[in-house]
């Protein structure tokens, strides 16, 4: 430095020198000589420093020269800055000569703010009072400086001002480089940048006007705020220990100063204070932010209180950047999360005890220092032993001040946000006491205060407060059970990828369940006691929409109920979701599959006893404990729609049956040995050692299988079952025929083995029986299988009869005999041949040729039930073609009919007819009143009473039906006046003066 102050003071001398000391960083790329230069230009640059022994007269008269020339190096410099930095775990970190770089940039910038000819060490608010008002700082600088140093001066600010992309350049490093070492440094940087953007952003137009007033004003404005970023900014700077003492009064004081002298007056000289104040409060973070460890301890130990009573001050400011900046200074002073001392906790508590009285009477109010408070406060209660604080804030939470309740509600949302990190250190059961606060709000009157609470619900972790909201949506108040009710869907669909939720969920419905019988056992009265878990469950379309991938629940959701086989919750939750399950069958059949795989046979003996009703204690517990872990996996296949057994293609659902020629082979030892859902659901379904209610479901299961693979079993199964009469087995062929059909309608009742189905249908309904034996109830089976059929052809008889023609063509050329092409036809056929023979329909009935009268009725008189039955079971749509079909020949042949039985019967078939069919019996319904009305005359007893029924029918019918038979009324009203004075039968008497009374004008 001497040598450089002794060439200085030679004009030639310093020009050829400063040149080419300035050209050296250009031509020369070389680290070392780039570090080494970088280190003798700052010192050049900090000369006041370095050289305070020294008179260096040289230096200073060639210092603004010196800087001119200088500055040329700026763009060099960072460059070098540019191509220092390296990433470590996702944080940028600069090289050593990045940070020389750095550095030296800053120094040069930093002494382009400096007044010419004036010797200045560090700036001081005394000196100067810092006004970010740029017409102020005009003002100032013009009055305080000579003229010739003013044109000097201008030129300094606006060789500074032409570095502004440079300035915002380096600080976007400085950002990155600082962001994991010193955070509250980096916030003071981040707030410098941002700064240094809006300045540019508002005056990069103006470049044109040079020397405008506007453009003069950004220039003093950057040159008043950069003389003491610069300074802050360095990355190493071994001197600032000196100086941070006095910068630190000098800020605070600024603060307050700005604080005091702007809280009333005019807009402008509020604007003012503002701004400064946000310097000063970008300078506070920058400075404080520079220290870490004992040092930092050390300063706030000494400064705490001040700083704490400057920061309060600041809270009541509308401007939301000073709010945040004071926030920023209060966590790392006050509360210093990031500087604690090994113990864990806080190194000085006086401190914190002082200031958070003083933060919470700030919760008081809803504004913006409310808002500061909250995540203050927020952030201490999570670092901190001590619950008081926290219990503070839940006593305003339940407090009768709205303002209050909002209040705790946001410091409890901050609170939230951090318990992410692992920095908060909240027990679970301080959690549990914040949730139940929480749900005290559900019932709040603030509209607001609930939709706050509504939204923190979900963030809170599912056990603390999923099995109270379960409670609450059985609450008899209904603003709760609402309030508790969104609640509960906001909770399932944040955690709608998390199947130990949903497991929650039906545990705490099972056990409400549980609890409420429980009560209701030893006769005390719950609020809950109208239980109804499709209240709940009622919810779950909400959460199923937003679930997005359904193979991480489905696994845990069946596992569940195999674990639970009794628990009837888990059948109606997965009910609800279905649809989503078909989605995913192959992945929910696999474990149903393996499920019942792995299932053990039934011991024989255990059976037994259980079948006998002898099984007792330990040894019923594990029987029926075994007949819900069989009924399981059927009612998880139940839960699935019907197409998932559309896909012929699943090797899950129809393991071998897929090979072609395989299905109209199929026998019994084929079942037992294919391991696909099928044939251990048709294997459950004909096993002899099965629980009953097993095999109905099994039976009922059967029939969703696709035609094309059932019927030849079924077919197969149930011939073999009659010619050996095994009851069991056609009760399970019956029972799978008649879903097949309710389920698949047309495609099942075309198939071609349907008509040997129908033979054997004969066969057994031409057994004798008795009243409620097995045989009776076998017929009871056949007879509603016939009726389904009927109601199958009957739902679209014109596209029906094309697919008949279809079936008669493959029965033909197959050798049977493909007359009874139509089911009701057939039934109707049957019912009014007076013959005592049936015509052989299929070659199981071939060997029967005569039958005796007793049977051939019995016979008639199913056929009559199966007409019955299908006027009971039709569908709307086949009801008109039922009455069109059905109803005239019975109405030409009663008649006729021999069998008086059979001729009362039919009329009962009419009843049902008119009952059931409604308006479709309209064209007959004359026609209907007067057989009512012959039987009524001259028929036996029970002809006479199937025609009062009939009668009694009609009358109660529609309008239309009602003008349609007025005209046989009056003949109406002689019988049965005739009938109810004459009759022998009280009944009938009683039945006929009832319709007297209706059609008998008062």
């Amino acid at each position: 430095m001497i040598l450089f102050n002794w060439l200085f003071q030679d004009e030639v001398l310093f020009q050829i020198v400063s040149t080419n000391l300035a050209n050296i960083i250009a031509r020369k790329d070389d680290r070392y000589i780039a570090l080494g230069w970088c280190t003798l230009v700052r010192n050049l640059v900090e000369y006041e420093s370095t050289m305070e022994q020294y008179l260096v007269n040289g230096i200073k008269e060639k210092y603004s020269a010196l800087l001119k020339i200088l500055c040329s190096c700026i763009s060099h410099l960072l460059g070098v800055a540019r191509k220092g930095s390296t990433l470590q775990d996702k944080f940028e970190l600069p090289s050593r000569l990045a940070v020389s770089a750095a550095d030296c940039f800053l120094a040069l910038t930093e002494a382009l703010t400096k007044k010419p000819d004036i010797p200045t060490s560090r700036p001081k608010l005394s000196d100067q009072q810092i006004n970010l008002k740029s017409s102020c700082i005009g003002e100032k600088m013009v009055k305080s400086v000579p003229k010739s140093a003013e044109v000097l001066n201008m030129e300094m600010e606006y060789l500074l001002w032409n570095h502004l992309e440079d300035l915002i350049y380096l600080v976007e490093r400085l950002l990155a480089w600082n962001k994991k070492s010193r955070p509250l440094h980096a916030k003071g940087v981040e707030k410098v940048l941002k700064w240094l953007q809006e300045i540019k952003a508002h005056y990069s137009g103006l470049k044109e006007e040079a020397g405008s007033k506007i453009q003069k004003s950004g220039a003093l404005l950057l040159v008043s705020c950069w003389k003491h970023y610069g300074m802050l900014l360095h990355l190493e700077d071994h001197k600032f220990a000196k100086h941070y003492k006095e910068l630190l009064d000098q800020y605070l004081s600024g603060i307050q100063y700005y604080t005091d002298n702007h809280s009333e007056g005019y807009a402008e000289n509020k604007d003012g204070g503002i701004e400064t104040r946000k310097f000063f409060l970008n300078c506070l973070c920058l400075l404080l932010g520079r220290f870490d460890g004992k040092k930092f301890e050390t300063i706030v130990s000494d400064y705490g209180k001040q700083i704490s009573q400057v920061l309060l001050s600041q809270l009541r400011c509308n401007e939301e950047a000073v709010i945040d900046g004071v926030v920023c200074i209060f966590k790392a002073v006050v509360f210093k999360p990031n500087f604690s001392s090994e113990s864990g906790g806080l190194p000085d508590t006086k401190q914190v005890d002082v200031v958070i009285p003083l933060l919470l009477h700030l919760l008081d109010e809803r504004d913006g220092a409310a808002k500061a408070v909250a995540a203050l406060i927020a952030e201490y209660c999570s670092i901190t032993a001590d619950d008081n604080c926290l219990k503070e804030v839940l006593k305003r939470l339940a407090s009768g001040n709205v303002i209050q309740r909002r209040n705790a509600a946001d410091v409890i949302s901050e609170l939230m946000h951090i318990s992410t990190d692992s920095r908060c250190g909240l027990t679970p059961l301080t959690w549990q006491e914040i949730a139940n606060k929480m749900l005290e709000c559900l019932s709040d009157e603030e509209t607001a205060v609930r939709e706050q609470i509504l939204n923190l619900l979900p963030l809170l972790d599912p056990s603390v407060v999923l099995p109270t909201l379960v409670r609450l949506v059985y609450s008899a108040d209904k603003k709760i059970e609402q309030s508790a009710g969104n609640a509960l869907v906001g909770v399932l669909k944040y955690n709608n990828q998390k199947p130990d939720v949903i497991c929650m969920l039906l545990d705490s419905l099972s056990n409400l369940s549980q609890d409420i019988d429980d009560s209701k056992t030893r006769g005390h009265a719950r609020e809950e006691s109208n239980f109804n878990s499709d209240r709940v469950l009622k919810m779950i379309q909400d959460w199923s929409e937003s679930v997005q991938d359904w193979k991480t629940l489905i696994g845990p959701l069946i596992d569940k109920m195999f674990a639970e086989p009794s628990n009837a919750t888990i059948v109606r939750f997965l009910s609800h979701i279905n649809e989503h399950l078909a989605e995913n069958a192959d992945e929910v059949l696999y474990r149903v599959l393996l499920q019942m795989k792995g299932q053990k046979e039934i011991d024989a003996s255990s059976f037994s006893r259980w079948e006998t009703r002898t099984c007792i204690g330990d040894d019923f517990v594990r029987m029926q404990q075994y007949l819900f872990e069989r009924l399981c996996p059927l009612l998880i296949i139940r839960l699935l729609p019907l197409r998932v057994f559309n896909n012929l293609n699943s090797s899950v659902v129809y393991g071998r049956l897929l090979h072609p020629g395989v299905t109209q082979e199929y026998k019994d030892s084929n079942i037992i040995y294919d391991e696909s859902i099928v044939a251990l659901i048709l294997k459950r379904a004909f096993s002899k050692v099965e629980f009953e209610d097993v095999r109905k479901l099994a039976a009922e299961l059967c029939g969703r299988i696709h035609p094309h693979v059932l019927l030849p079993i079924i077919c197969s199964q149930l011939g073999h079952a009659t010619g050996s009469q095994d009851i069991l087995k056609i009760k399970a062929c019956l029972f799978s025929v008649c879903t097949s059909l309710v389920a698949r309608g047309r495609d099942s009742l075309i198939h071609p083995v349907m008509l040997e189905i129908q033979g054997a249908l004969e066969m057994i309904l031409l057994w004798p029986s008795s009243d409620g034996d097995e045989v009776s109830k076998a017929q009871h089976g056949c007879i509603d299988c016939l009726a389904l059929m009927i109601c199958a052809e009957l739902q679209a008889p014109q596209s029906f009869s094309d697919c008949i023609s279809k079936r008669d063509n493959i029965v033909s050329k197959s050798g049977d005999d493909a007359s009874r092409n139509l089911v009701h036809r057939y039934v109707i056929n049957k019912l009014i041949h007076d013959k005592g023979e049936v015509i052989p329909s299929s070659k199981s009935s071939r060997e029967i040729c005569e039958i005796g009268d007793t049977i051939f009725l019995s016979f008639r008189l199913c056929m009559a039930n199966v007409l019955i039955s299908a006027c009971q079971k039709i569908s709307d749509s086949g009801k008109k073609p039922f009455a069109q079909k059905v109803l005239p020949h019975l109405i030409r042949a009663v008649e006729v009919i021999t069998y008086l039985e059979i001729r009362a019967a039919c009329i009962q078939i009419m009843f049902s007819a008119v009952y059931h069919l409604k308006s479709a019996i309209l064209p007959h319904s004359s026609d209907l009143l007067k057989i009512s009305l012959k039987f009524l005359g001259n028929g036996s007893e029970k002809e006479k009473m199937a025609g009062a029924k009939l009668m009694a029918s009609l009358l109660a019918s529609e309008d239309a039906i009602l003008e349609s038979i007025s005209g046989e009324l009056l003949e109406a009203q002689s019988i049965l006046s005739n009938i109810s004075s004459t009759d022998p039968s009280l009944d009938l008497r009683q039945v006929c003066n009832k319709l007297l009374a209706c059609i008998t004008p008062t």
